[in-house]
């Protein structure tokens, strides 16, 4: 492996790590329509605001995430909204690993 593919991958490692909780993937799926104050986000996303805060910053620094403020108001957005796409390639991972589960258990019993 080269220097700059050891580079890219561990950029790339840090993306997976900035959305890489249930919270955060919960803000990527409701910023999903669009840009949304972050009183919006933590009532979607059931989190206090301080422990949000922590959350959004990860993907702010990551650049998963883009922010603005508007008065006191402060609204984010998806930076790159094809990260969404990652969603779909997730949810055929988990449909596939319970498919394989089945066949586990239909050989057990």
């Amino acid at each position: 492996m080269t220097q700059s593919e050891m580079m890219l991958y561990e950029k790339q490692a840090e993306v997976a790590q900035a959305i890489a909780h249930p919270i955060r993937l919960a803000v990527l799926n409701f910023l999903r329509d669009g840009e949304q104050c972050v009183c919006d986000i933590a009532e979607a996303v059931g989190s206090e605001r301080s422990n949000l805060s922590r959350h959004l910053s990860v993907m702010v620094a990551a650049g998963v995430l883009d922010s603005r403020k508007e008065g006191l108001k402060v609204f984010y957005r998806l930076k790159c909204p094809c990260i969404l796409d990652f969603f779909s390639c997730i949810g055929k991972v988990l449909r596939q690993n319970i498919r394989d589960q089945e066949k586990i258990f239909r050989r057990l019993y």
